[in-house]
């Protein structure tokens, strides 16, 4: 198969278009079966009624995991943002309708968030051993779930074409949707405070979740994205909002 350019890459993986199809070709780091467990998140969410890419096949190009899926026509919620900041509301609200979508199903099947959490907070090298074990136990404390979340959540990935479509579920895992809520919220403040205000208060006032509940979950969520080597990502914003926690003690 003849890839050409890649459309688009991210941290595990880069997306190209074959022939109306995208195919995602993964870093030749990554364990085998990262592609097969990707894909099984997307069939279950598609299962659930969610509108996701289908599924095409799970296979190796070059040697490396690789997962063929249809392509979606259309552009982002955040490219058509971009175009248009007055529209900045209805994008939004339109995406926090998808993520209540999203959480409203059990995921039981998943890989738990506590577990994946554990693992990102454990590999991440920047925190001390003190703040590894200060997290650790605040994440211990907080409630257990198994709501389905999305782990990427944002405008970026919500494709509009005849719908919306949402894409990338590698990231996703069954854990608490406040904790979900917050890692979007977190990625949004990396760009626009303003962005990230608007979302949090559409998410709580259609919920009825408080901003507060939401923020218990802070320095465990920018804990864990420490371990994912972001490039655009300030690790100093993070490391301060870890040590909020030890300041609340």
């Amino acid at each position: 198969m003849k890839l050409g350019n890649p459309i688009a890459a991210g941290n595990t993986a880069k997306i190209y278009s074959v022939q109306n199809q995208i195919v995602k070709v993964f870093r030749k780091d990554l364990p085998d079966g990262t592609s097969s467990y990707e894909a099984e998140k997307q069939r279950y969410a598609l299962s659930k009624g969610l509108p996701v890419p289908k599924i095409i096949d799970v296979t190796k190009i070059g040697g490396r995991q690789a997962i063929i899926m249809e392509e979606i026509s259309g552009r982002t919620l955040g490219e058509r943002l971009l175009e248009n900041k007055n529209l900045a509301h209805y994008y939004m609200e339109m995406s926090v309708n998808i993520q209540q979508n999203i959480h409203g199903i059990n995921a039981d099947a998943f890989e738990p968030m506590t577990e994946k959490l554990t693992r990102q907070i454990g590999t991440a090298d920047r925190l001390s051993q003190s703040q590894k074990t200060a997290l650790l136990f605040k994440l211990s404390e907080m409630p257990v779930k198994q709501q389905l979340c999305h782990g990427d959540f944002h405008l970026f990935n919500l494709i509009m074409g005849d719908h919306v479509t949402i894409i990338d579920w590698v990231d996703a895992s069954a854990g608490d949707s406040r904790a979900d809520v917050y890692r979007t919220y977190l990625l949004y403040t990396q760009f626009s405070s303003e962005l990230a205000e608007l979302y949090l208060q559409l998410y709580c006032r259609k919920t009825g979740v408080s901003k507060e509940e939401i923020m218990e979950w802070a320095p465990i969520i920018a804990g864990a994205r420490l371990s994912e080597g972001v490039l655009t990502e300030d690790s100093g914003r993070l490391l301060k909002i870890v040590d909020e926690l030890r300041l609340k003690k």
